[in-house]
């Protein structure tokens, strides 16, 4: 099934739905837009408002993308406002992620929410998401751009960066992210200009030793990695932007920034979860005694992968080396991997930055890699895993003496396949004094299997 990037459908379709009203801010980027809606949503919670949540793609069940105050929407309200989209689209033929872009909409207006967050689904200009109406928008956002879809969105990341700031609103701030690519502001420049929008540099976080002593807001961010310093950024200059730009007093949003206080912020940096981007959990195994440490999270190219590398990096730097004598620490290290099949995308061009791991002195690293399919979620059957065999084939050429178990690329994915992956990646340590670390990566897709996988264990 080919993506038709388009706001004709959408926007018919939105036309024979109840107007949608609630204030709303929007975030396109390559990597970290989940984690910015994440951060952002949590302190408007904290802020004692009413708050919605749209995000794409779904993690464990079409719900749970669709979020009221912090709760996947339930499975009966997704049902009655998706069957009101779906009879409005019978002469229309709106796609998949339209009719749920709309699905989300109609429950955030029919629950009269303070205020909603909404993560760009790809690109900005012509993503569905884009349907919201200009006077909706409290502020857009863009966090850092990279090489992602580009048979959608252009082959350069200055293309990429003019569909995603296509988001941008007249009248409205577009808050941009710190970028690594030189080229993409004064694309971004240009494009907010022409929609008569006003451009907003983020103010950079830095991260510091805990000073009570200190005047400024002081929180602690759960969310693991260096990179979510620059999302906590962003995240802060939009709330910054929105509190110190005068607003029209007869905005429907204007009272919003009487909710948020130094205190509101704090509690919700604090209190910020968000599933599958660095997390961590202890699994239990039927086929051993102790728990396994799994770290799941989501990278699925280039850009994040290489997040993924400087974190495992940073895990094992962290390690103490053995103090009674000379010899270096081992660490037995799997990866359980699978890639969605997206060209111009590659293997290759996904894990170069994740293998082999950087490993710091002291440390012998015992490497194993597991290569799986993962299930297609629902409503988008064109996406496709890599074959585990081709998967096994790129693994080889980045480190060729790795130790690799690949699922069968016929057998059926999800469940058995990981259930497998786990297993043969949990039997690697035989000494207790030895650390271990299985993560499992590459697609968000694959994370969600996991999800599932502790569900029923």
């Amino acid at each position: 099934m080919s993506v038709d990037l388009s706001l004709d459908r959408v926007s018919a379709l939105s036309k024979k739905l109840p107007k949608y009203t609630r204030p709303t801010f929007h975030v396109a980027g390559t990597n970290g837009k989940g984690s910015v809606t994440c951060l952002l949503s949590s302190i408007l919670r904290a802020s004692d408002l009413t708050v919605g949540r749209f995000n794409s793609p779904h993690l464990v069940s079409i719900y749970d993308c669709i979020l009221i105050n912090d709760e996947p929407v339930s499975q009966q309200a997704y049902q009655t406002a998706r069957q009101t989209v779906e009879a409005a689209n019978q002469a229309i033929g709106a796609s998949s992620f339209e009719l749920l872009t709309l699905t989300a909409l109609l429950l955030f207006e029919n629950a009269k929410l303070d205020v909603v967050v909404v993560e760009v689904g790809m690109g900005g200009r012509l993503d569905a998401t884009n349907v919201i109406p200009d006077d909706c928008i409290i502020a857009s956002a863009l966090t850092a751009v990279d090489l992602d879809h580009q048979q959608f969105l252009g082959n350069s990341v200055e293309l990429i960066a003019q569909e995603k700031a296509g988001i941008a609103r007249k009248g409205k701030p577009f808050v941009m992210g710190i970028q690594k690519h030189t080229g993409v502001e004064a694309v971004v420049k240009e494009s907010v200009s022409s929609a008569g929008g006003y451009f907003v540099h983020m103010h950079a976080a830095e991260k510091r030793d805990w000073d009570s002593a200190m005047d400024d807001i002081k929180a602690l961010l759960p969310l693991y990695g260096s990179h979510q310093i620059d999302n906590l950024g962003l995240t802060l200059s939009i709330i910054s932007t929105i509190t110190t730009t005068p607003l029209n007093k007869d905005a429907p949003f204007a009272d919003l920034i009487t909710h948020i206080t130094p205190e509101s912020i704090r509690r919700g940096i604090r209190t910020a979860m968000w599933p599958g981007r660095l997390s961590f959990h202890r699994l239990i195994l039927s086929s051993r005694s102790n728990p396994l440490t799994v770290l799941a999270d989501g990278a699925h190219n280039r850009a994040s992968s290489e997040t993924l590398a400087t974190y495992v990096s940073e895990i094992l730097s962290n390690i103490t080396p053995c103090q009674e004598s000379s010899q270096s620490r081992t660490v037995h290290l799997s990866f359980i991997l699978a890639l969605s099949h997206s060209p111009p995308k590659t293997p290759l061009e996904t894990l170069s930055p994740l293998l082999p791991p950087r490993v710091p002195p002291g440390i012998i690293v015992k490497l194993r890699i597991a290569a799986v399919r993962f299930t297609s979620p629902d409503g988008m059957p064109w996406v496709k895993s890599v074959p585990p065999s081709e998967l096994t084939q790129t693994v080889k050429s980045l480190v060729p003496e790795v130790d690799v178990w690949y699922a069968p690329d016929e057998s059926d994915p999800g469940r058995n396949q990981l259930e497998s992956a786990l297993a043969w990646t949990g039997a690697a340590k035989s000494d207790a004094n030895e650390e271990e670390l299985v993560v499992v990566a590459g697609s968000l897709y694959l994370v969600a299997d996991f999800y599932r996988f502790m569900l029923h264990e």
